[in-house]
């Protein structure tokens, strides 16, 4: 699940959505199962569980797959898994930040440092490439459901940083440890979201040919692939 909504663009682009089907939903399943583990069975009191069926539902995960990951809750605890964050550098210096759900932290570190390594980038320390990026919450909602000036009065009312109108999204944007409170406010307004999390957003954007483009695109085909990696975020643009 590479950053949502660039990264996205490009693998629906590439015709490869129906591929990584599978993939996807095992790791949304996995933190469906996580979230539940860690908090209450209703997502109506737990907003970690919520956002995570939120995004089964936004990836068309069937109802049955998503209850069996609550129930897996309860059947797996001796499984734990820790949310770890992992920074490299990919070729021509993109800045890469990977988010993680592992229950062996050397085997995840150990693969994406491979993957990284074959296409002459590296794994980081912590902190080399954050400082590329903020962290913040997204929420997305078709401009089908409210106008410009609606939309951003809920936003503000709701305490979001900020509010901007898209092609075909509205995009609201909330400090990172207020995302869920946000969320909740704008919840009460808005019945359907086309999508919600928390991202890593770079500053600036590395400029980046076809060619490099294609590069950085089997980095991330190769990542996706990793059942422990969560969310990659970059800080390059593309051409295709």
């Amino acid at each position: 699940m590479a950053g949502h909504s660039h990264w996205a663009g490009i693998k629906h682009k590439k015709g490869r959505q129906d591929k990584q089907r599978a993939n996807l939903f095992s790791k949304l399943s996995r933190e469906i199962t996580v979230a539940a583990k860690l908090g209450a069975k209703d997502p109506d009191s737990n907003p970690r569980l919520r956002s995570a069926i939120q995004a089964a539902r936004q990836s068309n995960m069937p109802k049955d797959n998503i209850e069996r990951a609550i129930n897996k809750s309860e059947t797996s605890l001796n499984e734990s898994f820790q949310n770890l964050r992992y920074e490299g550098f990919g070729p021509f210096n993109v800045a890469f930040v990977i988010e993680t759900l592992t229950d062996n932290k050397n085997r995840t570190a150990s693969n994406i440092r491979t993957i990284l390594q074959k296409s002459g980038g590296r794994l980081g320390e912590s902190g080399s490439t954050t400082h590329f990026f903020f962290n913040c919450g997204v929420i997305h909602i078709s401009k089908k459901e409210f106008s410009d000036e609606k939309i951003f009065e809920i936003a503000i009312n709701a305490g979001a940083k900020d509010c901007s109108s898209k092609l075909d999204y509205h995009e609201i944007l909330s400090e990172k440890d207020d995302f869920y409170n946000v969320k909740n406010e704008i919840e009460k307004k808005v019945k359907n979201f086309s999508y919600s999390g928390i991202e890593w957003r770079p500053y600036n954007y590395l400029d980046i040919s076809k060619e490099q483009t294609d590069k950085i695109i089997r980095i991330l085909e190769s990542l996706d692939k990793n059942d422990d990696i969560q969310s990659v975020f970059l800080n390059c643009k593309t051409n295709l």
